[in-house]
């Protein structure tokens, strides 16, 4: 009995002195799986718009890699990650392209899709939406 009581008391020692910490919070950066974890959502995005009909006009003449390239250093930036997007504003980007409201929810759809297939758990998936769900107004009806 003796020795039951002093391993509860060693095991509650070690938790008291730090053996017991959970781990850190990964960073949406990481949840996303890093730079290459991106690097593949974008190019799973771009495949799914690329694919669409109701959508494509709109990057009909764009030029994917500079999307593709802006787009990555823009989701790194907002989910905590090492970069620093330098590119264009949501306004100045969309400007004269009249994206409308339905338009802008199926593009959010097609970027669920690329995050189903690259099996982001649906917590991340809702991380990513938040984060960019601001940038709504620099979107649609400009």
């Amino acid at each position: 009995m003796k020795n039951i009581i002093f391993v509860i008391s060693l095991i509650f020692s070690l938790c008291l002195l730090g053996g017991c910490q959970t781990h850190p919070q990964q960073t949406l950066y990481q949840k996303l799986g890093g730079q290459a974890g991106i690097e593949n959502l974008v190019a799973s995005f771009i495949q799914q718009i690329g694919q669409d009909q109701q959508i494509f006009h709109y990057f009909e003449h764009a030029n994917i890699n500079h999307f593709r390239n802006g787009f990555v250093s823009h989701l790194c930036a907002i989910s905590d990650g090492p970069c620093e997007y330098s590119g264009d504003s949501m306004v100045d980007i969309h400007t004269g392209m009249n994206v409308n409201e339905a338009d802008f929810n199926h593009v959010v759809d097609l970027l669920v899709k690329a995050m189903e297939q690259n099996d982001l758990p649906l917590t991340t998936q809702n991380e990513v939406l938040s984060r960019l769900a601001p940038l709504r107004p620099g979107v649609i009806y400009l």
